[in-house]
């Protein structure tokens, strides 16, 4: 069983990831197409837990919804590749930024 955190426990999927949020929470996800301070919904939720009360989707929850509201878009920390070659002179140093997009939960229905 999950610990209940500031309301209600869920799974969203957004972008291929799983999610634990709740009410209130705000959470980096996948860069979404929309702007600043728009309201979205994430309807693909698979778990719904309220205390004792636990409801999982097959795989997911029907009429389960997150609404949130964006409040900023960026891009997480470097990642720094390092690719080497010994007793070859050879080295190559890279790096990758990813978006992301970063939502406050305001409301949960299912």
């Amino acid at each position: 069983m999950s610990p209940k955190i500031a309301g209600v426990p869920l799974w969203p999927v957004k972008g291929g990831k799983q999610y634990k949020l709740a009410q209130g929470d705000i959470c980096r996800v996948e860069k979404l197409d929309a702007d600043e301070g728009a309201s979205i919904e994430l309807d693909k939720v698979l778990m719904i837990a309220d205390g004792d009360k636990i409801n999982i989707g097959t795989p997911l929850i029907k009429g389960g919804k997150v609404t949130a509201t964006v409040k900023t878009h960026g891009r997480a920390k470097k990642v720094e590749i390092m690719k080497f070659r010994r007793r070859k002179h050879h080295q190559k140093k890279t790096g990758h930024r990813q978006y992301y997009t970063e939502i406050e939960v305001t409301g949960i229905s299912g």
